[in-house]
């Protein structure tokens, strides 16, 4: 029989994955890890009491802290916008949390991940609304044969379906959508209780006037609309360009413009699954459409070129690569042009 360590997270998807898995006639291990200190694990316990396998606690508060929520601050003072469930992935749960294989002598690790492995290689979930491997590109190479994403063939009404069928007791649970560790008042709250933002000018990028005061760079993200407190004008305004040297934040007027629109950018902290092509798409945000891109390889990262144009490229974000349905790799987006 083969043993399985399956991330059990309190939510519905991880449940349904244990359950598949079981069902299946693996040995199955719950592991729930702690990140916070508010972390309430009782519902990740219910669920393996209801299955009847081992339930596990992994106490990483402390090394989520530095690796995660330190860094996700770091970026932010330093004008960019990070993706700390990325970087969560890659060193959380499947880097600490792959480590535990042979803690258990288990044979692979489980998440309740839309996403397919299959010989060696990463693909789509077969639910394209639902797939998660734009958040899972920087997985090794030589972990995805020890990897299972039980769900990749399930849409999440099916999944609901499952978990009420075997009555877990998480089948009506509420979807998570936010960052962890962020809390109920949201990104900017965050910020502004654990960072401290340099005030500065709001520029006229059109006529380089000054029309503005900001708190801080780092409570600002290329698009937004809201929140630039700008008074005496009444026309739409956008969040254009930030530039960190001079602590400027640059808005454009009305939504006919290519202020936002770019054609290219590099990438640092590359993860390459498979051989980069000379042509690929990209997703540059989660959800976003395939994007066709042309690629190629410099001497430390990648350049990706993309002629039609597309909006809101955001350095500190993830840009993921493909091939079909199959995820090549990717990287984090350095600088825009």
């Amino acid at each position: 029989m083969k043993t399985v360590v399956v991330g059990i997270s309190g939510g519905v998807d991880s449940a349904v994955a244990a359950t598949l898995l079981k069902k299946e006639g693996y040995k199955v291990i719950g592991l729930t890890m702690i990140l916070n200190d508010d972390f309430d694990y009782s519902d990740a316990k219910k669920v393996c009491d209801e299955l009847e396998i081992e339930f596990h606690l992994l106490d990483l508060r402390e090394k989520f802290k530095k690796i995660i929520k330190d860094r996700f601050l770091e970026d932010y003072q330093k004008g960019i916008t990070p993706n700390p469930c990325v970087l969560c992935n890659k060193y959380i749960k499947f880097g600490l949390m792959y480590d535990e294989l042979l803690k258990y002598g288990a044979d692979y690790i489980a998440t309740g991940h839309y996403a397919l492995i299959k010989d060696g290689k990463l693909y789509k979930a077969s639910d394209k609304n639902k797939d998660q491997s734009y958040f899972i590109y920087n997985l090794k190479k030589e972990q995805l044969p020890k990897i299972l994403f039980p769900l990749y063939n399930y849409t999440k009404a099916d999944v609901r379906k499952i978990a009420l069928e075997y009555k877990l007791p998480t089948a009506t649970k509420k979807e998570s959508t936010d960052v962890c560790f962020i809390g109920k008042n949201g990104f900017k709250e965050y910020l502004k209780e654990n960072a401290k933002g340099v005030p500065g000018n709001i520029v006229n990028i059109e006529t380089n006037e000054i029309i503005g005061t900001h708190n801080g760079l780092m409570y600002y993200t290329l698009g937004q609309r809201r929140g630039l407190n700008i008074g005496g004008t009444k026309d739409r305004l956008f969040v254009a360009k930030k530039d960190i040297n001079k602590n400027i934040l640059y808005v454009a007027i009305g939504d006919e413009n290519n202020y936002l629109t770019s054609t290219s950018c590099i990438l640092e902290d590359i993860n390459l699954l498979s051989k980069l092509p000379e042509k690929a798409t990209a997703k540059f945000r989660y959800r976003q459409e395939d994007n066709e891109v042309f690629l190629s390889k410099l001497e430390d990262g990648i350049l990706v070129k993309y002629p039609n144009g597309v909006k809101s490229v955001t350095p500190g974000q993830a840009c993921v690569l493909y091939d079909g349905d199959e995820c090549i790799g990717g990287g984090i987006i350095k600088t825009v042009n």
